[in-house]
């Protein structure tokens, strides 16, 4: 047992994973982000990684794409702490726009905060740490532009983007159709997404989206029965490998299918009622359940995370260390001020022009 994780351990600090022809998966401790190239050698970055990756990040894709061929763009699947961690360094070292749903909005603008994990339910070290995740919003200070309403990805021609929402306001999902890959977010996962064991072993199968963090199971439900009617020959997401073939297909139809006995958890702060959101971030909130949580079991998903942390990253870098990063990437400037894409047509209201940038909704039972 201890050659066999020795081995992965090994093959993680690797870090980069192929998913298709053009499609370059890269894991950060527990989550993935990817690199997508063109036929024209352009490339965009899809999420941004946990807080101090950016260096390891733009190392990475330098390596694949040359120092002097920085992103298109970066896409947010959503904004959840561990999709953007790496956001504002990455986005000021190459000076590069950065494309969300409208829905997504307030927890990238320091205008509200995510509904917050219920660590009382999935059960693993992942869960039981959930309450010490980082809950308030980022205040992104760049250019942010809203997803075209079409359906289409800019600077991604042979893509579309999907409506998969559930576990955040505005997920999004990425669809290749020619070769039928999935960029899913965490729509869905392929390993266990509350066990810390499973990110060592990397044991593969199709499951919910992470409970601890999923404030709404009835549109998380409908996102994966939606995504399963694409019929994915490869899917890549947010927490595991990519699948492909029979053990995805098989494994997404009986997820779509047993989406209530196999994701939804029995019990918990959000299954008898959704947290309600708008462009605005939290509305209501259910009450909250009592912390069901063992403190050695909490301790004991510390240890196991940090076990984890000692290989795949080294310490959150200081903001001199930012700023050494930023100045390395030809052409680097100081970060724009917002934009927001209101000039493309959308299905939601996505004005949030007239809000106060100081005020935040931090302050959630």
């Amino acid at each position: 047992m201890q050659d066999q994780i020795t081995s992965i351990l090994k093959q993680k600090q690797k870090n980069c994973f192929q998913v298709a022809p053009g499609i370059l998966g890269m894991e950060i401790v527990f989550v993935n982000l990817f690199f997508i190239e063109n036929p024209d050698k352009s490339w965009v970055l899809i999420d941004a990684g946990l807080y101090g990756s950016a260096d390891k990040i733009r190392k990475a894709a330098e390596e694949r794409f040359g120092k002097d061929n920085p992103p298109k763009a970066i896409l947010l699947t959503h904004g959840h702490f561990d999709h953007v961690g790496a956001l504002q360094t990455l986005a000021d070292i190459w000076q590069a726009p950065v494309y969300v749903h409208p829905l997504e909005l307030p927890y990238l603008t320091g205008l509200s905060s995510y509904p917050p994990p219920d660590s009382s339910v999935g059960g693993g070290g992942m869960a039981y740490l959930s309450f010490m995740y980082p809950k308030k919003p980022i205040t992104f200070r760049g250019r942010l532009e809203l997803l075209p309403s079409d359906g289409s990805v800019p600077f991604m021609p042979e893509w579309k983007w999907l409506e998969t929402p559930g576990h955040s306001p505005g997920h999004v999902s990425f669809f290749r159709e020619h070769d039928r890959v999935l960029i899913a977010g965490d729509a869905f996962v392929t390993r266990k997404p509350e066990s810390a064991l499973a990110v060592l072993t990397q044991k593969q199968e199709v499951c919910g989206p992470p409970a601890y963090f999923t404030p709404d199971w009835a549109a998380a439900r409908a996102s994966v029965q939606k995504l399963a009617q694409l019929r994915p020959a490869i899917a890549a997401s947010g927490h595991g490998l990519p699948m492909q073939g029979t053990a995805l297909a098989q494994g997404l139809d009986e997820l779509a299918r047993l989406f209530d006995q196999l994701a939804i958890p029995d019990k918990g702060r959000y299954v008898p009622e959704a947290a309600v959101t708008d462009r605005r971030g939290i509305v209501h909130l259910p009450p909250p359940v009592g912390n069901t949580v063992p403190k050695v079991l909490a301790t004991a998903g510390l240890v196991a995370l940090a076990g984890l942390a000692t290989y795949a990253l080294t310490r959150p870098r200081k903001n001199a260390t930012n700023a050494r990063i930023k100045t390395t990437w030809p052409g680097a400037a100081s970060s724009r001020s917002n934009q927001y894409a209101t000039a493309v047509p959308m299905s939601h209201d996505a004005s949030v022009l007239d809000h106060n940038p100081t005020t935040t909704s931090n302050n959630y039972p």
